[in-house]
């Protein structure tokens, strides 16, 4: 059993396989965990197709080596070094993409009183965000 982090979801991969750097996972695992399904064009996540590179021993049978998938689509991902937990990464540029769009992702909190405000409610009009945290 293998322990999968993703940047959406933690999930535990009964059937996953393991041979040093490689994590071969099942088609229906990897869309699970990540979103991303093999399909005759390639890889793919919704519209988004990535042809898979010819020479390289990418699919087994039934099973997809999710590392160098990952490390293909220039994706970090780390694993433990008995390799029973494994965190697929988001890619840098991914990252950098959403932080020049300078919008923040959208949350729903309670405000004293308890009634419920949404970030997206305040669109287009400048926020004050307060934190605090007893640590």
């Amino acid at each position: 059993m293998v322990t999968l982090l993703t940047d959406a979801t933690e999930m535990e991969v009964q059937d996953a396989r393991v041979e040093g750097e490689r994590l071969w996972l099942t088609g229906a695992d990897l869309e699970a965990a990540t979103g991303w399904s093999l399909r005759p064009e390639g890889l793919c996540r919704g519209d988004v197709c990535v042809p898979l590179p010819p020479g390289r021993e990418l699919v087994r049978g039934e099973r997809i080596d999710v590392a160098a998938v990952w490390r293909h689509l220039g994706k970090p991902i780390v694993h433990s070094d008995d390799g029973s937990a494994w965190a697929l990464g988001e890619a840098a540029s991914d990252r950098a993409a959403q932080l020049r769009s300078l919008e923040a992702p959208d949350f729903t909190l309670p405000d004293v009183a308890g009634r419920m405000h949404s970030l997206s409610d305040y669109r287009g009009k400048k926020v004050l965000l307060v934190s605090w945290a007893s640590w």
